[in-house]
């Protein structure tokens, strides 16, 4: 758990340091197990949320990303 906390403080630090004024755009694209996209759409069913909507959750609350701009179609 320290470990995590961490990280997440180092992930912190790295974003403010970096902030700009102008808002730059970047496009996350990742490869998971066939395991986990199911447990991920039996989930996200039960949540009665997309999946997409329930990875930018996870990736949100454990500290990852800040902001998404929402583009995507449920």
């Amino acid at each position: 758990m320290a470990k995590q906390k961490f990280g997440r403080d180092s992930i912190q630090r790295v974003i403010e340091k970096n902030r700009t004024k102008k808002r730059e755009i970047a496009q996350l694209t990742i490869k998971i197990d066939a395991k986990l996209d199911v447990a991920l759409a039996k989930l996200s069913h039960a949540l009665h949320i997309s999946k997409n909507r329930l990875i930018e959750d996870i990736l949100m609350e454990s500290g990852i990303i800040q902001e998404v701009e929402e583009n995507y179609y449920d």
